[in-house]
């Protein structure tokens, strides 16, 4: 026997504030639905009544803790879908308006367990039922099928590969872990497609600049890379790509200085300066380059080739190999040289080779001068790592134009240091 549920559970306060989500779920998504819904013997099945109090139905079989009664509403809800269908099937073939009566209910019925969710998603369905013409101009026209494909892949490399690598170090791979080499291919793919995103959208002066000191926060060495691998496929947007490469760079100083304030703070005294010298001088020739950005490279970039996959395995394999002879190198020869270590950790990674060093003055086992010369000497060998990764994925052309940057950074932010270390 069905024991009654007391009226008093129902109209509690959490109740109510869940029946009021459903209402203006309901209310949201009807709205919408009623502008679309047409007039006379041809209009659609529900207008914002029915999704109301579809919406309302939900919560109410919900709210009574009777599963059979939600379920027997999902099937009368089927049951209608169903009957409008073919009634207007010689019509209109699409059945949207019949999918969201559904996904109303569902939405009502989950107001009461978990209103927040429950009204996030009518803002979504809603939303996606408003920019139905934006939605299928986009599907049908901007988005061409070369970029389809693209994205697909990216998907695939990144949510079906990437779990299933295996996440340990591999002997084969001299100890490295596959999933992170992996995880490499995918950000520089990642990267390449935010960057082509912004061409299409804002057009290569800032897109591409945007993108950059975006991604640069990420890995402005994987910045560099995808930048020349851009500009080898259209050399009119060489300065856009050289000013977004060192734009990275500029959100490098940036990194460092907060992960100093994050391991040492007390550094930050004598670090500061440097940081802020190397910084401003990065954004000084990225200013330069982005400005020189001709007219002709200027415009909103049409469709393309989103992903260049063979450049994204190929620097994901220099940068491990790098990597490896770090490692190497420091197995065999030890890292009681701090020099040593910081200059062959900055070939791989800046910020890992001033974490080591702020990590060794928090321990007392360097002082102050020596953490300024180790977190320089670890982003000079960066900076020679940065260089040839831009001569190799860019072309000398470019490969100048963003060495010249970052040396004239590194050598700034050698200068504002120079008299801590005298």
């Amino acid at each position: 026997m069905v024991q009654p549920y007391p009226l008093s559970m129902i109209l509690s306060l959490s109740n109510v504030a869940s029946f009021a989500v459903a209402l203006g779920a309901g209310l949201l998504i009807g709205i919408e639905r009623e502008r679309r819904k047409g007039v006379g013997a041809n209009r659609a099945l529900a207008g914002v009544r029915t999704f109301t109090l579809t919406s309302l139905a939900g919560a109410l079989a919900q709210a009574l803790q009777q599963p059979l009664l939600v379920a027997a509403g999902a099937v009368l809800i089927v049951v209608l879908i169903a009957i409008a269908y073919q009634r207007d099937r010689p019509n209109d073939p699409g059945v949207t308006t019949e999918v969201a009566l559904f996904v109303t209910f569902l939405i009502g019925a989950t107001t009461m367990d978990a209103p927040v969710f429950a009204g996030g998603a009518a803002v979504v369905v809603a939303s996606l039922l408003a920019m139905r013409s934006r939605l299928h101009d986009f599907s049908t026209r901007v988005l061409t099928a070369r970029e389809l494909h693209d994205a697909l892949l990216l998907a695939g490399a990144a949510m079906v590969i990437l779990p299933l690598v295996p996440n340990a170090s591999a002997a084969w791979l001299a100890g490295a872990n596959p999933r992170r080499l992996w995880g490499l291919v995918v950000l520089i793919l990642v990267l390449q497609g935010a960057g082509y995103i912004s061409l299409r959208v804002v057009g290569a002066r800032w897109g591409l600049a945007l993108s950059g000191l975006a991604s640069g926060f990420v890995s402005s060495t994987a910045t560099i890379a995808s930048m020349g691998s851009r500009t080898r496929t259209d050399s009119l947007l060489r300065p856009a790509c050289v000013a977004g490469a060192l734009f990275s760079s500029f959100a490098t100083y940036l990194q460092l200085g907060l992960i100093v304030l994050a391991l040492h703070p007390p550094s930050l005294a004598m670090l500061a300066t440097p940081l802020a010298v190397g910084a401003l001088v990065a954004l000084v020739f990225a200013g330069f380059s982005l400005l020189r950005q001709t007219k002709s490279g200027d415009a909103t970039v049409g469709p393309g080739q989103p992903f260049n996959i063979p450049h994204a395995l190929g620097f994901a394999t220099l940068l491990t190999t790098v990597t490896l002879a770090v490692s190497f190198a420091q197995a065999h020869w030890g890292t009681k040289i701090a020099a040593l270590g910081s200059a062959l950790a900055g070939l791989a990674d800046a910020h890992a080779a001033a974490g080591s060093a702020l990590s060794m003055a928090a321990g007392g086992q360097i002082d102050a001068r020596a953490v300024v010369f180790l977190v320089l000497l670890g982003l000079s060998t960066n900076t020679l790592s940065r260089s040839v990764i831009a001569f190799t994925s860019g072309g000398a052309a470019y490969g100048w134009r963003v060495s010249l940057g970052l040396c004239g950074a590194t050598l700034g932010a050698w200068a504002a240091a120079w008299h801590f270390m005298v």
